[in-house]
């Protein structure tokens, strides 16, 4: 019997300039939003990335900022927020991951100041209107379209330098924002469509980078599937795997998008009995019809990834304390959030053991 669907879909776009080359369209998309005096961003690893689009956006830039770090911490949102006042910016790129953007989401946070994201890496926050900032240990999450980059220029030549495990993570750390989109609660047709198109294409582009991480047509393949992970992402309301991944890099500083590797065949096994869409999602893609948050582990395990957050950094005496704060102001999910058998999902995904 067919059930009928009901939903709500609302379309706020992003204007996006997608190919190979497309970085030297950078200055006609800041023309395009009226932005004047841009404050370049990045990490302090990718501060070259950012000379290189000074010296291209010429007298449309007034400098580089390097202090984006993981998880946005307070200091670091203040700091950049002060010197874009500053130099009088009136907008800002964010070039690099999303480290990067999110620091600019801080500032327009605060401003108002538009963004042009120029991702490097898979992690789709560049679509999103999400933001997180670092306070005190505890990472605080919120949603507000003045983040929402205005344009975003995918250029997959920026991407070929990404290194191996970075490559991986960063990968499934998109998957995961459209299998949380597949069960959200309001989840519609045309997100779900996205959702379905983006796990696929990154799932089948990775194996290819792995033994290749020159393969071109993967590396566009990717970014493609992360273009459509981060879109669903800014439509749909995140679950479990979100709060959990939330609490334990902003408390712990563990590394973004190998915690969401780690972090995901656990969500998914704790959503194992409630969300049929999002595990027929993947098993398509790596073609297994049963115990599909281990045939994911195994994945992501054949490709190098890390399996445990014993091996990213996660003390085992903060479990307890981790577990905690996960069911503090949980986030919308099939299964509600319960403190026993999160602390068991913690504890198993500290080990590395099976997803239960």
């Amino acid at each position: 019997m067919t059930v009928m669907q009901t939903f709500i879909f609302e379309g706020r776009s992003t204007r996006v300039v997608f190919g190979s080359g497309s970085l030297g369209q950078l200055p006609q998309e800041l023309a395009h939003h009226g932005i004047q005096k841009a404050l370049v961003l990045t990490t302090p690893e990718q501060v070259m990335l950012g000379q290189l689009i000074h010296s291209l956006l010429g007298d449309k830039s007034v400098g580089v900022h390097g202090g984006a770090v993981m998880h946005v911490p307070l200091e670091s949102a203040r700091e950049a927020i002060r010197i874009a006042r500053d130099l009088g910016a009136d907008g800002c790129v964010a070039a690099g991951g999303g480290s990067t953007t999110g620091l600019a989401k801080a500032i327009a946070l605060e401003s108002s100041l538009p963004i042009i994201a120029v991702p490097t890496t898979y992690a789709g926050s560049e679509m999103t209107p999400l933001y997180g900032i670092t306070d005190g240990g505890v990472k605080k999450t919120g949603k507000d379209w003045r983040v929402m980059p205005r344009g975003v220029v995918y250029d997959p030549d920026l991407t070929l330098g990404l290194p191996l495990g970075i490559s991986m993570t960063s990968g499934i750390n998109a998957v995961a924002h459209a299998v949380e989109a597949l069960y959200a609660p309001n989840r519609n047709p045309i997100g779900s469509l996205m959702a379905q198109e983006g796990i696929r294409a990154i799932l089948e582009a990775l194996p290819k980078l792995y033994r290749n991480l020159q393969d071109a047509q993967a590396r566009s393949d990717a970014l493609y599937g992360a273009w459509l992970c981060g879109s669903v992402l800014g439509q749909m309301q995140m679950g479990v795997h979100h709060k959990l991944c939330h609490t334990l890099g902003g408390s712990f500083n563990l590394p973004h998008a190998e915690l969401h590797t780690v972090m995901l065949p656990y969500a998914l096994a704790y959503n194992l009995d409630t969300t049929p869409q999002a595990q027929h999602a993947i098993g398509r893609v790596l073609n297994v019809q049963e115990n599909i948050p281990q045939a994911l582990q195994n994945y992501c395990a054949a490709l190098g990834m890390p399996t445990c957050l014993r091996d990213i950094g996660m003390p085992e005496d903060c479990l307890e304390r981790a577990a905690d704060l996960a069911v503090q102001t949980p986030y919308p999910n099939p299964r509600p959030l319960e403190r026993g058998p999160i602390r068991q999902l913690l504890q198993c995904a500290f080990e590395g053991s099976e997803p239960c």
